[in-house]
C-alpha cells in the first residue's frame, strides 16, 4: 500500500508583491520542489519530535500575478490532485497600490462536517467560503485571511482527538482529554486542516495568524495565581512547551517576511543546514518555548504588515503579558514600546488585529474593570479572592479587566486619530474575535479619524443559547450606567472616550470580510447554510457596513452624542453618520481578481 507523501499543505502562507511562503507537513524527511511559471524552488524538510515539515521561500515572483503551481515531494508530484474536484492552487502577488482586500475571523472547533456536527457545532463558515470559492464568480477573491486566534483546541476536545490520545495514554489520568505533548498537538493541527475543501482554500488563499488561550488552556495566563496553579500541576510544563513549539512550526513561522525569519534564531538555523540529512530542531525548539513562556521578552509574537495605504499590526494579547498583581497588563512594557513604534497615521486605513475585542461593549467593559480592581485589593483581601475566583470563572480578561494596557493603546490610538502621529487615517478598526458572538462599535468623536471595533467570531463554535441572552444584556439597556455605577464603586476612572454600537451582536458562525473601497472601509459577515446536503453547505451574508471617513458625511449632520446607549434628542443614526447597513443577501465569489 502506497502511503501518500504529504500529511498537511500545502498552505500559502506570507505573500507580497515578490515573494511567497508555502509551508507543509510530510510523512517523512524529504526535499521539496514547488514548480510554477517555468521556474523551481526547493527546500528540504526539517524534523520536530518525529514530524517533518518544509517552508519553501519563493522569490523573484511578478507583482499581481496569478499562477498556478505544483508541489513534488522527492520528485514525484503530490499537488494538485487531479482527482479532488478542486481547482489548481495558486500563487497570487500582492498588485503594488492596490487596496487591501481580507477575510478574518476565531474560534473554530474541529468536528466532523456532517449533520451531526453540524447540529452540535453549526456549519464551519470556512468551508462554506472554500466551497463557494471554488465554484467561482462573485466578488474578487481577498489577499489574505487572517485567523485570530483558537484555531485549535487544546482543552476541549472532540471525540475523534480523544481516541487519538485514548490510543497513546490513559486518558483519565492528567491531562485527562486535554493535549499533552506535541504529538498530541500534531494530530489536533492535522484534524483541524485536513477537511478537503479547507485544505485547497489554505493552499491558494494566504494567511495570517495569532493564538488565543484555548490554543493553549482556557484562560491562558489571565492571572499570576492562574500561572502558579498551572505551574504546580504535573502536566502543564510538557503542555505549554508543546503548545508553544507547535505554535511556532504550524503558524507563527509562516506568518513571517522572508527579512523576518533571516532575524529568527531559530530558522536560521535551519535555513544554515544544507547537509544531506533532515535537521532535528525538535530539542532547541522545546528550549525555546520554555525560554519565551518563562521570559515573554525573549521572543516577540506580535507582527506588523503593510498593504499598500493599509496598515496591519497583529498583537499578541496572551504571550507577551506582565501578571505581577500591582502591574498587571495585557501587553508588557517592551510590547507597548514595539506598538508605539507601529502606532502611525500616514495610511488610510489603520488595523489592529487583537484576539480579544478592545472594545467591548460597555456594560462588559465596566464589569471587567471593576473586576480587576477588586481583584487587586479594591474592596480588600476576602473580596480580592472572590474577585480572581469569579476573573477566571466568567473570563473577566479582556483589555477592560487589564487597566493599565486599555489606557496605554487609548492613549496610542487616539494621538493616531488626532493627527499627531503623522496624518490622521479615514478609520482605525481593531479586528477580534474570541467571545463568540459578532458586533461592531465606535467611539463618539467629533473629528479625526473614526475608530472602530469590528468583532467576528466565532468561525465554528457558537455560544450557547443561556449565554447568548448574556451578552444581549451586557450590550444594551441598562448594562452601561449600571456597570459604571460598580465600577465607580471600586474607584475605577471612567474610560477615556466612550462608544457605542453601530451593529450587533450577532450570534452566526461567520467569517468577516473588509475592503478599502473608495467610499470607505468596507465590511461584511457571511455565514454557512444546509439546504439538504451537509457536505455541501452554501454562502449567506449576515451583514453588512460602509464606513465613510468624515470627509464624506452631510455637513450639517451633527455628531451622535452618547450617555447609557441611548442617543439624545436630535443625534442622527448611523446611517447618516456614514455607516451604511444593509441586511441578509447572498453573496458571490469569482476568481482573483
Amino acid at each position: 500500500m502506497v502511503t501518500f507523501p504529504l500529511v498537511l499543505g500545502p498552505m500559502m502562507r506570507y505573500v507580497d508583491e515578490t515573494s511567497a511562503s508555502v509551508w507543509l507537513e510530510t510523512r517523512s524527511a524529504a526535499r521539496i520542489s514547488i514548480h510554477a511559471g517555468g521556474r523551481d524552488w526547493a527546500a528540504r524538510t526539517f524534523a520536530v519530535h518525529g514530524h517533518h515539515y518544509a517552508l519553501v521561500e519563493l522569490d523573484g515572483l511578478e507583482p499581481g500575478t496569478v499562477t498556478p503551481y505544483v508541489v513534488e515531494v522527492d520528485g514525484t508530484p503530490v499537488w494538485p490532485d487531479p482527482s479532488s474536484g478542486f481547482p489548481p492552487s495558486m500563487i497570487a502577488t500582492l498588485k503594488t497600490g492596490k487596496p487591501l482586500r481580507m477575510a478574518y475571523g476565531t474560534c473554530r472547533t474541529s468536528v466532523p462536517h456532517d449533520a451531526t456536527g453540524n447540529r452540535t457545532h453549526g456549519v464551519d463558515s470556512l468551508r462554506a467560503y472554500a466551497l463557494r470559492m471554488a465554484a467561482g464568480g462573485g466578488p474578487p477573491w481577498p489577499d489574505l485571511v487572517a485567523f485570530l486566534g483558537d484555531q485549535v483546541y487544546a482543552d476541549l476536545t472532540s471525540e475523534q482527538m480523544q481516541e487519538f490520545i485514548s490510543a497513546r495514554r490513559d486518558i483519565k489520568a492528567p491531562p485527562g482529554e486535554e493535549l499533552k505533548d506535541y504529538e498530541e498537538y500534531a494530530h489536533l493541527y492535522y484534524l483541524a486542516w485536513s477537511d478537503p475543501a479547507n485544505r485547497w482554500l489554505l493552499s491558494t488563499l494566504p494567511s495570517a495568524m495569532i493564538f488565543d488561550d484555548h490554543d493553549i488552556r482556557d484562560d491562558w495566563n489571565t492571572s499570576l495565581s492562574w500561572k502558579k496553579k498551572m505551574e504546580a500541576t504535573s502536566w502543564w510544563h510538557g503542555r505549554i512547551v508543546a503548545g508553544l513549539a507547535s505554535y511556532w512550526v504550524y503558524q507563527h513561522l509562516g506568518n513571517l517576511s522572508p527579512q523576518e525569519r533571516a532575524e529568527d534564531d531559530l530558522w536560521q538555523q535551519i535555513a544554515r543546514h544544507t547537509g544531506g540529512d533532515e535537521i532535528d530542531v525538535g530539542p532547541e525548539l522545546d528550549r525555546f518555548a520554555d525560554r519565551a513562556d518563562q521570559d515573554p521578552g525573549s521572543y516577540r509574537w506580535s507582527y506588523c504588515r503593510d498593504f499598500g495605504d493599509t496598515r496591519l499590526i497583529v498583537v499578541d494579547s496572551r504571550a507577551a503579558r506582565d501578571l505581577a498583581p500591582d502591574d498587571r497588563a495585557l501587553v508588557d512594557e517592551a510590547e507597548m514600546a514595539w506598538l508605539d513604534g507601529r502606532m502611525r497615521g500616514g495610511f488610510r486605513h489603520l488595523l489592529v488585529a487583537t484576539s480579544l475585542p478592545f472594545l467591548l461593549p460597555m456594560g462588559l467593559h465596566y464589569v471587567e474593570s471593576w473586576n480587576e480592581a477588586v481583584s487587586q485589593g479594591a474592596w480588600g483581601k476576602l473580596a480580592a479572592r472572590a474577585g480572581e475566583t469569579m476573573r477566571q470563572a466568567l473570563d473577566l480578561e479582556h483589555w477592560g479587566a487589564f487597566q493599565n494596557s486599555f489606557r496605554g493603546m487609548a492613549a496610542l490610538v487616539t494621538d493616531v486619530a488626532d493627527g499627531k502621529r503623522g496624518s490622521a487615517p479615514e478609520t482605525i478598526t481593531f479586528l477580534s474575535g474570541d467571545v463568540h458572538y459578532s458586533y461592531v462599535a465606535e467611539v463618539d468623536r467629533d473629528s479625526g479619524s473614526r475608530i472602530l471595533q469590528a468583532v467576528s467570531s466565532p468561525i465554528r463554535n457558537p455560544l450557547p443559547r443561556l449565554m447568548r441572552s448574556f451578552a444581549a444584556i451586557m450590550s444594551y439597556g441598562l448594562a452601561a450606567p449600571v456597570g459604571a455605577l460598580v465600577a465607580r464603586s471600586a474607584k475605577v476612572p471612567d474610560p477615556p472616550f466612550r462608544w457605542s454600537s453601530l451593529k450587533g451582536p450577532w450570534f452566526d458562525n461567520n467569517l468577516a470580510c473588509l475592503e478599502a473601497a473608495p467610499e470607505g472601509l468596507k465590511l461584511w459577515w457571511q455565514k454557512g447554510v444546509v439546504d439538504g446536503d451537509h457536505s455541501r453547505p452554501g454562502l449567506e451574508r449576515v451583514a453588512s457596513l460602509t464606513v465613510a471617513p468624515r470627509s464624506a458625511e452631510h455637513p450639517a449632520a451633527g455628531h451622535r452624542r452618547h450617555l447609557g446607549f441611548r442617543p439624545a434628542a436630535g443625534g442622527r443614526s448611523a446611517t447618516q453618520r456614514g455607516a451604511r447597513l444593509s441586511g441578509r443577501a447572498p453573496s458571490r465569489w469569482r476568481p482573483f481578481r
